[in-house]
């Protein structure tokens, strides 16, 4: 689509200045977010995405070969919204040991995996030796893997374990194997929201000043935001400013992935969920607003893999990858499947008219 045409469509859809924005390249503000936010023509904002979106990678459309584990779901955070979460005795609590983690890592040795992702619950009784261990073991059984690990609140509780500065901590994590740091646990920074869903755990501006010291420490990290529960448009907004102004300083960011909020088994359930029209929103002003980070996900785990699709239209160019085992989403109610092949996800990508490209975690072309 030519300048000319996606301006006469914005226009069309009263998003001609915004719209002009883009086109200049110029930084969207707070108010041209929510007007994204509520204009009734999603489309119209998907176009203006997608504009972005192809400047900036063509047609081309990023996974990995991956696989996750959960190390534990023993968790003192009781957010409403997680389904996931076990107390000590519960039926299915469980705290795998670091060679029931190796023996995941081993079960995939005849797949060309490059990237584990371990992410888990928060739970203070467990040891700091513990989290250097479980690194240790994956290392130990796949030398050359990559391991994102730990989000900023897991990082948060690893470091009042160990009785040490952040600052200290993480150059050990990273000697024991940690290669980079997903983006979960943000949720959405807003001080209402979090009072009102997710109150014992870390604040915005907490989580922010995580992320701060994973860059300083030559970390890449991995950015989210949890949508479609009881947060505004301008608490979305807010969000995702105060994601580009860290950005702005750090430069450590290097994906965006919108989080679906999955209301069943949780103490949310009679909050409905996004639709798919709201996904889509989503993701198209992850990357009209975040013009600093360079990949916008579509993490099909969460959504019907047709809505992953055309996600790649909508501003995505990245799908994530094979995952193998997914324990938070699916405990909430998610329906998509456990894991997919390499081969399907190439195909899911061409289907949607994009070009696969396979990556590693930061993004150097496999």
């Amino acid at each position: 689509m030519t300048a000319e045409r996606l301006l006469s469509r914005a226009r069309r859809a009263g998003l001609g200045e915004i719209a002009e924005k883009v086109v200049a390249r110029e930084r969207l503000s707070l108010e041209d977010g929510v007007a994204l936010y509520r204009a009734p023509d999603v489309h119209a904002v998907g176009e203006l995405a997608n504009w972005v979106r192809e400047r900036r990678h063509g047609d081309l459309a990023y996974f990995n070969v991956n696989q996750h584990i959960n190390y534990t779901n023993l968790c003192n955070k009781l957010c409403r919204f997680c389904a996931f979460q076990r107390l000590p005795g519960q039926e299915g609590a469980y705290l795998m040991t670091p060679e029931q983690v190796a023996e995941k890592i081993r079960a995939q040795l005849h797949e060309p995996v490059t990237e584990v992702h371990m992410v888990a619950g928060v739970w203070p009784k467990i040891p700091y030796e513990y989290y250097l261990d479980i690194l240790r073991a994956v290392k130990a059984v796949r030398p050359q893997i990559h391991i994102k690990a730990f989000t900023m609140v897991e990082l948060d509780q690893i470091a009042k374990k160990a009785r040490k500065p952040l600052e200290e901590v993480l150059p050990e994590l990273i000697e024991a194997g940690l290669g980079s740091v997903p983006g979960g646990g943000a949720e959405v920074f807003s001080e209402r929201v979090r009072q009102e869903t997710y109150h014992l755990k870390n604040s915005g501006d907490e989580w922010l000043e995580i992320a701060r010291k994973v860059h300083q420490a030559g970390l890449r990290s991995n950015c989210t935001m949890l949508h479609g529960h009881i947060e505004t448009p301008a608490e979305r907004v807010d969000h995702l400013d105060r994601l580009r102004l860290l950005q702005d300083e750090t430069g450590g960011f290097q994906t965006y992935i919108p989080l679906s909020f999955h209301p069943d088994n949780s103490e949310m359930a009679d909050v409905p969920a996004p639709t798919a029209l709201d996904e889509l929103r989503e993701i198209a002003l992850g990357r009209l607003m975040l013009d600093n980070i360079q990949h916008v996900k579509a993490y099909w785990i969460l959504m019907d893999v047709p809505v992953a699709q055309l996600c790649l239209s909508y501003g995505a160019d990245d799908v994530d990858g094979t995952v193998v085992e997914e324990k938070i989403y699916h405990d909430a109610g998610a329906t998509t499947p456990q894991e997919v092949q390499r081969e399907e996800l190439i195909q899911w990508i061409r289907d949607a008219g994009r070009i696969p490209i396979e990556r590693d975690t930061l993004y150097g072309v496999v």
